[in-house]
C-alpha cells in the first residue's frame, strides 16, 4: 500500500468516526497563539474580490471550509478523501454556494483556467510539490490568486517532532520528504512572479512551557513581535503566502 493509499484511508476513518456521532463537536478550540497564522491566512482572502470561484484543495473534514462560505467564495472543496467529503456536504448542506469534488491535488479534474482562487491549508505536503504547483497553476484564470497556509520545514527541532508524528503513525514518510521549505517557496516565487509571505512561530516550540508563565494573550503578543522584529525565516513553524498568476500580454 502506497503512502496516498494510507492517507486516504486514515482519513476517510476520521470522518466515518464523525459521520456516526450526532451532534459532534467539529470545532475543536486551539490556543489562540496556534490560531496566529489561520487568522492571518483569512485575511487575506477576505481581501480579495468576492464572489469568486474558490478550489480548496485537501479539504479533509472541513475545519475551514465554514469560514470560506462564510466569506461568500463559490467554494469547491476536494479531496482525496469521498467520505471527508461526505461528512462535509452533510455539515453545509444548507450553503448554496458550494460544491464538493473527490480530487487527487497531482491531477486535478477541472479545464484549465477555472478558478479565481485556490486555497490550500495544511496539505502541499499530501503531493508531490512540483506536479502540485504546476496544477494549482494550471487551474488558476490569469491574475488568479493562491492562498496558502502551511509548516515550514527547516527548524530541526519542528523536524524531529514531525518525524516522531511518523514513528507514531500519525504521518507517512513521503509527507515527512514533501514539507514545504524555503527552497519550495523560492520555485513558487518564480513559477507565479508575485509573492507575498509572512512566517509565523519562530519560537513555536517554546509555548507549552511559556504557558507556566504568562497568559494567551501575553504568548501572542510575544511571538509577533519576536516574528516581526527578527524576521528568522528559517526557524518559523509556519507560513502564508499569496501569489498571483502572471498576466502575459
Amino acid at each position: 500500500m502506497d503512502d496516498k493509499e494510507i492517507e486516504k484511508i486514515r482519513y476517510d476513518t476520521i470522518a466515518d468516526v464523525y459521520l456516526n456521532i450526532n451532534n459532534s463537536n467539529f470545532n475543536q478550540k486551539q490556543p489562540e497563539y496556534i490560531n496566529i497564522p489561520n487568522k492571518y491566512y483569512f485575511d487575506l482572502l477576505a481581501k480579495l474580490d468576492r464572489p469568486s470561484k474558490l478550489l480548496e484543495i485537501g479539504s479533509g473534514i472541513g475545519a475551514n471550509t465554514k469560514e470560506l462560505l462564510n466569506l461568500s467564495f463559490e467554494v469547491c472543496a476536494t479531496d482525496i478523501s469521498s467520505k471527508s467529503l461526505e461528512l462535509i456536504k452533510k455539515r453545509f448542506s444548507h450553503y448554496k454556494n458550494f460544491s464538493t469534488v473527490v480530487a487527487d491535488m497531482e491531477n486535478l479534474p477541472f479545464n484549465d483556467k477555472s478558478f479565481d482562487v485556490v486555497c490550500v491549508a495544511g496539505s502541499l505536503s499530501y503531493g508531490d510539490n512540483e506536479t502540485v504547483m504546476n496544477e494549482i497553476y494550471r487551474v488558476l484564470k490569469k491574475g488568479g490568486f493562491m492562498v496558502a497556509l502551511d509548516s515550514l520545514n527547516n527548524n530541526p527541532i519542528y523536524r524531529i517532532n514531525r518525524y516522531f508524528n511518523f514513528l507514531r503513525g500519525k504521518r507517512t514518510i513521503s509527507t515527512l520528504k514533501r514539507m514545504p521549505d524555503l527552497n519550495l517557496i523560492q520555485k513558487y516565487r518564480e513559477k507565479f512572479g508575485c509573492l507575498e509571505i509572512k512566517y509565523f512561530g519562530s519560537l513555536a516550540w517554546t509555548f507549552p512551557f511559556l504557558r507556566i508563565f504568562l497568559s494567551t494573550k501575553m504568548i501572542c503578543d510575544f511571538s509577533n513581535w519576536v516574528d516581526a522584529k527578527l524576521n528568522i525565516k528559517a526557524s518559523a513553524f509556519k507560513f502564508v503566502m499569496k501569489l498571483q498568476k502572471k498576466i502575459k500580454l
